[in-house]
């Protein structure tokens, strides 16, 4: 599961409970239900400019917005509900972690116990990490159990993580790590008696009035409600939850699905100790590994002070995986105040939309909305261009807009310049990273180098193609020579060379832009997280415009 470590979101809040409505129709497969109008009126323009997904807004337990935007299925015109289910992806572990509270409070197992005293079958570094150095992913654990769809079972799942290398000591350093949540989960099982989906399904997902809070995007037990299509980057859909397991690769980390109505009335009974206790409560606020700047890890959750946005709050995230969907979930505990946003579509991600409006809903302002293009065209001439170095740019359009594909190191910097924190330090780091594992000088890149090569053949050449920020991960895309094929694919490590994310095989980088007068093009991007670039067509060239410079592009073949 390509599942992002944190959710870097802005907090939010809502004063009072706002009045029912329903939507007009003004935009074609949106549907609007108990949605305050004004909240109503700038979430459809956001569904103008890309947003598809659900929105689940409430303050002390009462609902002020529930509503659906988009299509759940282009196919066939299906539209987004309110009782449209979608892949939770890593919000997964903020009920894993309920789970073992639940344990603890019953009895059955404690925070401090070793994993291999609980797991005997277990050995290696895994055996020796408590229960709670798992739940904050300081166990030191490096390298991935298995792939998020292809069958792996609990023997092989307790192999495989009983096989996993130590980045650090226990306890003295962070590592966001699927597979200690996988961990976490097989202890469960064990500690229960029964299954753990059994266990997940009968006790942590109920709700107060007694229903039950989803269930598993693939096999059962399943949610019920119609199922969101996810898109990936390059546009296909994603994995439709037909996986026929077994499922212990995502067990545990991220294979959850619900509604964002149900995922924000868990999230409320789960902080009012309607799911644990008031004291596993505590335990679930209490910050524990600090990740600096108001930042802390607790137990499935991200904690931030009230040095970030004037209040605290926690957040929790999941998205980036093969399934395309993103959901963000904030619980603000001024005002017991609970926000969930998901998407499907990933023009207009449920956490770009949260980190835009965030600010303007902390604030009392009315919401900020996308930026409209101007709809004239921007004399762009189609084709392929070269830069000095040798990279290329391919150009494409489609009515106003085009598409700049970039094809080397030089051109992908260029178009994808560092952005949101990143430096260009940060991007080497990640591609010294990248090339380690692919040449397996670690275990987890001998393992992961067997797997490229059970799937296309013989790995002859490992290149560097150009690393960007994107989704919260540095990207360092890669030309894989296998066999007879070459495959372009991208890698996102975390700080010990474990693998965050990664998308084999993967369209080449590309970014459409749309015209922004005086004859420029900008990215399409409505909420403005994006590269800060702008393109220019004159005299026959391509003159690219970003922080670290200009680029000029010649006409080429």
């Amino acid at each position: 599961m390509m599942n992002r470590p944190l959710a870097m979101v802005a907090a939010v809040a809502l004063a009072g409970v706002l009045g029912a409505c329903t939507g007009d129709g003004d935009a074609p497969g949106t549907v609007a239900a108990r949605c305050d109008p004004r909240l109503d009126a700038a979430f459809r323009t956001w569904a103008r400019a890309g947003f598809s997904g659900s929105i689940a807004i409430s303050t002390g337990g009462r609902s002020v917005c529930l509503a659906a935007y988009g299509s759940a299925n282009d196919a066939d015109g299906t539209p987004n509900t309110v009782d449209t289910v979608f892949a939770i992806g890593s919000v997964t572990k903020a009920f894993t972690a309920a789970a073992v509270l639940e344990l603890v409070e019953d009895g059955r197992l404690a925070l401090d116990d070793r994993a291999g005293d609980l797991l005997p079958e277990l050995t290696g570094p895994a055996a020796e990490v408590t229960v709670r150095r798992l739940l904050l992913h300081t166990s030191g654990l490096s390298g991935s159990h298995g792939e998020d769809h292809r069958p792996l079972d609990r023997a092989a799942a307790l192999a495989a993580i009983s096989g996993l290398e130590s980045a650090f000591r226990p306890g003295s350093g962070y590592a966001y790590s699927n597979a200690g949540y996988t961990l976490l989960a097989l202890i469960i099982e064990k500690a229960s008696g029964t299954t753990y989906r059994r266990y997940t399904a009968s006790r942590t997902l109920r709700l107060p009035d007694g229903r039950i809070a989803g269930g598993f995007w693939d096999g059962r037990p399943a949610p019920t409600g119609p199922r969101a299509v996810g898109h990936l980057d390059g546009g296909r859909p994603g994995a439709r939850g037909d996986f026929a397991g077994p499922h212990w690769a995502l067990d545990g980390n991220g294979g959850l699905a619900m509604t964002a109505g149900d995922l924000a009335a868990w999230t409320y009974a789960l902080f009012t100790g309607r799911v644990v206790s008031a004291e596993s409560v505590e335990t679930l606020t209490r910050p524990g590994y600090d990740h600096g700047k108001g930042r802390s890890e607790t137990p499935g959750w991200v904690a931030h002070d009230a040095s970030v946005h004037g209040t605290p709050f926690l957040t929790t995230a999941g998205g980036g995986g093969d399934v395309g969907h993103d959901v963000v979930v904030a619980w603000v505990p001024e005002g017991r105040r609970v926000i969930v946003m998901a998407s499907n579509k990933p023009k207009v991600s449920a956490e770009s939309l949260l980190a835009k409006v965030g600010p303007a809903l902390l604030a009392g302002k009315p919401l900020p909305t996308p930026h409209v293009p101007n709809g004239a065209g921007a004399g762009a001439r189609p084709g392929k261009y070269g830069s000095k170095a040798g990279g290329t740019f391919d150009v494409t359009a489609t009515g106003h807009r085009i598409t700049v594909t970039a094809t080397g190191i030089d051109t992908v910097t260029a178009l994808f310049p560092p952005s949101g924190g990143v430096s260009a330090a940060d991007f080497r780091a990640n591609e010294q990273r990248v090339l380690a594992l692919l040449n397996g000088r670690t275990e987890e890149g001998r393992k992961e180098r067997a797997t490229l090569e059970r799937d296309f053949g013989p790995l002859r050449r490992v290149a560097l193609a150009g690393t960007l920020f994107r989704d919260g991960d540095v990207r360092t895309y890669v030309t894989l020579m296998a066999g007879t094929k070459t495959i372009i694919g991208w890698y996102s490590l975390d700080a010990e060379g474990g693998v965050g994310a990664a998308e084999v095989p993967a369209a080449p980088p590309a970014l459409t832009l749309v015209p922004d007068g005086a004859g420029r093009y900008r990215p399409d991007d409505p909420t403005g997280t994006g590269p800060a670039v702008t393109v220019e067509f004159r005299n026959g060239r391509m003159t690219l415009t970003g922080p670290g410079g200009t680029t000029v592009a010649e006409p080429a073949g």
